[in-house]
Parts: structure tokens; sequence; C-alpha cells
């Protein structure tokens, strides 16, 4: 665990080092790109020449985006500390930087693979993990069809002298995640997402909202462009505790300082102090377990 430090510079790299996706028929491809590692790695030295300590890939930066289509294929999933793993792990302690990647990872024993995010130090070192936890299931996010969901709420990790816990582009809508890290001391909240460009505005209004209630910055990177038809894309962005947006930018690479004092007064005045009463939530949700279910309408 890092001490704790006042300030924690992040840069937002909106970059993919993925191998193409073909089709059903198509030839199988190598599950890393043969040049991944050393894109990468020049990507985040670049990053520390800026000053970065963090840096934060899209959602599965490694892999051609899986779910455009409802056919999983075994080379889009790596059993723990996979190629995928290991390339993230070599390129951020070449280049003695932070980093949030990710990966689809196959349980050894049951077989199961989750879109896992992975957050390495500026050693290389695996600090911590994060399951996604809300599929879609719909045209261009059959997501479903590829992983299962995650079954451990998010963590928080002091790795980088700022505590920080992770969400993955659909949990940001079940702002209970966002809630729960801030409670459990998170004061940065990192999202990668894949996302479409127009519906934008609507991830806006919902990631300036978590940072509100939660009183914690909120990082976000896409993917950065259409891909088998799916139309990705929109900005990478960086809120304060307050809602100020920060930066929003289509820039492959930009770099936000966060103030651990923004936090402090944010989580002193309203509604930062209002009273976490979780032992009323939780007793609210477990009354819900029983309730139906509202499917999703075709």
């Amino acid at each position: 665990m890092q001490a704790m430090t006042s300030t924690l510079t992040v840069a937002l790299l909106s970059e993919l080092f993925a191998p193409p996706r073909g089709g059903a028929s198509a030839p199988r491809v190598p599950p890393v790109a043969a040049d991944a590692e050393a894109r990468l790695r020049q990507r985040l030295i670049e990053a520390r020449k800026l000053g970065a300590q963090l840096v934060v890939l899209p959602e599965l930066p490694l892999n051609a985006w899986p779910a455009a289509s409802r056919t999983p294929r075994d080379e889009d999933a790596e059993a723990p500390g996979g190629p995928r793993h290991a390339v993230m792990s070599r390129a951020a302690a070449a280049a003695e930087v932070g980093l949030l990647g990710g990966a689809i990872v196959r349980d050894p024993a049951s077989g199961r693979r989750r879109n896992v995010a992975l957050l390495f130090d500026a050693r290389g070192a695996l600090v911590l993990s994060y399951a996604k936890l809300h599929l879609p299931e719909e045209e261009g996010f059959w997501e479903s069809s590829h992983y299962d969901p995650g079954d451990e709420p998010p963590h928080v990790t002091e790795a980088f002298g700022m505590p920080a816990g992770v969400q993955i582009c659909s949990d940001v809508n079940r702002p209970q995640g966002s809630h729960l890290l801030g409670a459990r001391g998170a004061e940065v909240l990192l999202c990668p997402r894949a996302t479409e460009s127009g519906t934008w505005e609507r991830w806006k209004i919902v990631l300036r909202a978590n940072a509100m209630t939660s009183a914690a910055y909120v990082l976000t990177v896409n993917r950065p462009g259409p891909e088998d038809g799916v139309t990705l894309g929109g900005p990478s962005m960086a809120v304060s505790p307050q809602g100020e947006v920060l930066a929003e930018t289509l820039d492959p690479l930009s770099v936000v300082t966060l103030r651990r004092d923004v936090v402090a007064r944010a989580r002193a005045s309203y509604p930062g102090y209002l009273k976490v009463r979780a032992d009323l939530y939780a007793r609210g949700w477990k009354e819900c377990e029983g309730a139906p279910r509202q499917e999703k309408t075709p």
C-alpha cells in the first residue's frame, strides 16, 4: 500500500491494443496482437512523461469488441494471469506507471467467463480486480452471451496514494455501486466503458450524478470508435466530486490531476455529509429479493 498523498495525476488513454476480430468463419487470430505490448508500453511512457501516475484504458482494451456478435470465441478469454494480463503487467512495469486494463477471464474450475477490470501498480503487480456486475443483452452488446456477471461487490485499493475503486460501463447505471465505493472510502471511481457515441449525453448525466452523490472523482474512458457495425465512441471524461466536468475530450490521451482536499470539502458539505444508512437500505434490498422481477420486453 502506498502512503496517502495530496494529489494523483491520471491519464485517460482512449486507445485499443487488440487484434482484428473476424466473423464466425474467419481464421483464428492470436489472443494478443503482435505489436500490442510495444504500442502499449510506448503510450504508457508518453503518459508518464506528462506526469501520469496511473493510466486508465477503455473496457477490454486488448480485445476486439466481442459483444458485436452473439457468438463467443474461445480466444477472446484467458485463464487468470493469461496473455493479456501478462502484457499489461509488463508494460506497466516497463513504463513505471499504474495501469487499469481488463480481460475476459475464464475460471479454471467452472469454465465461467467474466469481464474483469485489472488494476496494476507501477511495478506491474495486480492490486485489484473487479468483475462487471450488470450485463446488457441487446444488438451490439450481447454481453451475457459472452460472460457471466460478477458476484462480488466493488472494493477499494489504496495502492496509488488516493483510495480508488472500479466500475465497468453499465455498472454506473446502478448507482448503488458508486455509493458503496464512496462509503468504503474511495475518492476516485475509475469507469472504463464501451458505449455508443449517440448515447453520450445520457451517460454524462449519470456519471456526473454518481460523482456528486458519492462525493468522489469519476473518471471514464471509452472505446474510441465504431467496431464491427457497432457505433462505439464518445468522450473520455473526468468529473469532480461537485459534479464539475474537469475534462471532456475525444483526444486519445489526456491528463488530469485529482486533489484529496477537494474530496474532503465535498464530503463535509451537502450532500456528502449525509449519513450512510447501510443497515436500513440493506434491509430494504433484502425485502426485494422475493419481489417479482421486472423482465425486459422484446
